[in-house]
């Protein structure tokens, strides 16, 4: 598989490993496979980064996916550019995710950046910020 198409893998299972639609019961034990275990992720949706290892990430996600608080969840990527240099790449993505929170149904979309290294198992993310749109924030068109 080519670099491209790995990177593009990677982030494809990357966002599948949220989705719970259908009855999908998500296993977000799973990202230890996609990261490097120094790997890190920061939510930048307000004033203070929350920037958290990958088992501070998962846990309450895992509880939020399971246990009814936010159903028919999915993420979609819906434009990227990525760049490769050598060992290293970074990608930037919209998306779009859309579920129901606590009966509230909703849709929301923002960007991610992506951080990639080259290992010898072959390409796995180092690091992962998100920030949602919101009042004043647009996704460029």
């Amino acid at each position: 598989m080519n670099d491209e198409a790995a990177l593009d893998d990677l982030t494809r299972r990357f966002f599948a490993l949220f989705a719970n639609r259908g009855g999908l019961r998500p296993d977000l034990e799973r990202v230890f496979d996609l990261f490097i275990p120094e790997g890190v992720v920061s939510k930048c949706t307000g004033p203070v980064p929350e920037v958290m290892t990958l088992r501070e990430f998962i846990t309450p996600r895992q509880v939020l996916l399971t246990d009814g608080t936010l159903t028919d969840f999915a993420e979609v990527e819906m434009s990227a550019n990525t760049f490769v240099f050598g060992n290293i790449a970074q990608r930037i993505s919209t998306y779009e995710k859309s579920g129901c929170l606590e009966g509230r149904t909703f849709t929301t979309r923002g960007m991610k950046t992506f951080q990639f290294v080259r290992t010898p198992a072959g390409w796995r993310l180092s690091a992962v910020a998100w920030d949602d749109e919101r009042e004043g924030l647009s996704v460029p068109r």
